[in-house]
């Protein structure tokens, strides 16, 4: 059975920031890399690095938190898969949905590559939606 690597990002990344953990370790792979460079390009990650261990590739990502402690902890990112592997959701361009009225972002993958809802209005695209983040 295969993986479903877009769920291990969005699994990793919502554990570690309920988790309150700064660090995330990743798979590298190219859907990775795509979405993980969307959420840094868009503010939710403060920073990305590459490693490698033996022959396998990793993304390190650093989460940005908010800086004051005292308040009770609220999550920072909020993440839902939509598209699985046992059922795929497509929208062409008019039903490309907004979230939030436009703060938060979806993340389509379409036939010029994975990208954000904005861009994909702005190219007259649809696509699969693979999750949304606000």
């Amino acid at each position: 059975m295969g993986r479903d690597t877009i769920a291990e990002i969005i699994t990793s990344i919502r554990n570690a920031d309920m988790d309150r953990k700064r660090i995330v370790r990743i798979a590298s792979t190219n859907i990775t890399e795509n979405i993980v460079k969307i959420l840094f390009r868009e503010g939710f990650i403060e920073n990305v690095r590459k490693h490698r261990e033996k022959s396998k590739y990793f993304l390190i990502l650093t989460l940005r938190y908010r800086r004051n402690r005292k308040i009770p902890y609220l999550k920072f990112l909020n993440l839902k898969k939509i598209s699985r592997p046992g059922l795929r959701i497509y929208s062409n361009l008019p039903q490309i949905p907004r979230i939030l009225g436009g703060i938060g972002i979806v993340i389509l993958s379409t036939s010029q590559g994975i990208m954000t809802d904005r861009e994909a209005r702005l190219k007259g695209i649809g696509g699969e939606i693979l999750c949304y983040i606000w």
